[in-house]
């Protein structure tokens, strides 16, 4: 028993052997990650935290907790890491897109606006909080605010796809339909190859009652990616608000050869009028 006491008292005067052994944890902890062995992973980071929790890298260390209980569906457990990691680096940028991506899929979007705003505050340049704050602002009817952040990145960055697409479906959204249909159309001249623009203008065109060029373009999407299933479903679902049964069919029985899911598929068809 007296070995042992004077064991922790040497222990308590000599902290370079404590820091050694938090360093040993850490390290032993990305190297589970590197094998994908979360469980072994939060041990050690939990451990870690424990053994020294004043040091100024915890914050770091709950980053990596709050991605790794993400990993295991434990979505509550990391939104807990990653704020408590955040009162230890409150102007940590990567805590805070982490947390607000949490947020996102947590369907807690005005927190997610919140967090994305704090980096946007540190860096008015942001390009990934610019997108996400412009989505979720469109999500909750901010089109005023969605469009200044929109706007502002496509300014940053001019060929960036999804800031010039979020901005046509905002613009579709809010009603300005000519401009977005025109945005589509410079899109699809940027980006020729992209079989999304193509699905995404076709949905405006059939929309706005253009059904040849929606069918033109939705023929497109399919051409680009004809393993894609979802673009069968798009446009069988054009077919069926259309009248042509047989056409429809044809599109929703290659989609389910290509893995969709047989349920939507089954609902789609009663979408039938």
């Amino acid at each position: 028993m007296r070995r042992v006491t004077l064991l922790f008292i040497m222990l308590l005067a000599c902290p370079v052997l404590w820091a050694q052994s938090y360093q040993e944890l850490v390290k032993h902890a990305f190297s589970a990650l590197e094998q994908d062995s979360l469980e072994v992973a939060e041990r050690d980071i939990r451990s870690a935290l424990r053994l020294e929790p004043t040091f100024q890298t915890n914050a770091l260390l709950l980053g990596y907790l709050g991605q790794i209980q993400e990993r295991r569906g434990m979505l509550e457990q990391a939104l807990e890491s990653y704020s408590q990691g955040l009162n230890l680096s409150p102007s940590s940028v990567s805590l805070l897109l982490n947390r607000a991506s949490l947020y996102v899929r947590m369907e807690q979007d005005s927190r997610a606006i919140a967090d994305y705003s704090d980096v946007l505050r540190q860096n008015p340049d942001h390009g990934e909080a610019l997108f996400f704050r412009a989505y979720l602002f469109t999500q909750q009817r901010l089109y005023k605010q969605a469009r200044e952040d929109y706007e502002h990145l496509i300014r940053l960055e001019p060929r960036n796809e999804k800031a010039h697409l979020g901005l046509a479906l905002l613009n579709d959204r809010s009603g300005r339909p000519h401009e977005a249909l025109e945005q589509m159309n410079a899109l699809v001249q940027l980006f020729p190859n992209h079989a999304n623009l193509y699905a995404v203008r076709g949905g405006m065109e059939e929309r706005r009652k253009q059904y040849e060029l929606a069918r033109h373009d939705y023929d497109r999407a399919i051409e680009l990616e004809p393993s894609n299933p979802d673009f069968h479903l798009i446009r069988g679902t054009f077919y069926l608000s259309t009248k042509k049964k047989r056409l429809a069919k044809a599109d929703f029985d290659k989609a389910i050869e290509l893995g969709a899911d047989q349920t939507e598929v089954a609902a789609l068809m009663k979408g039938e009028k």
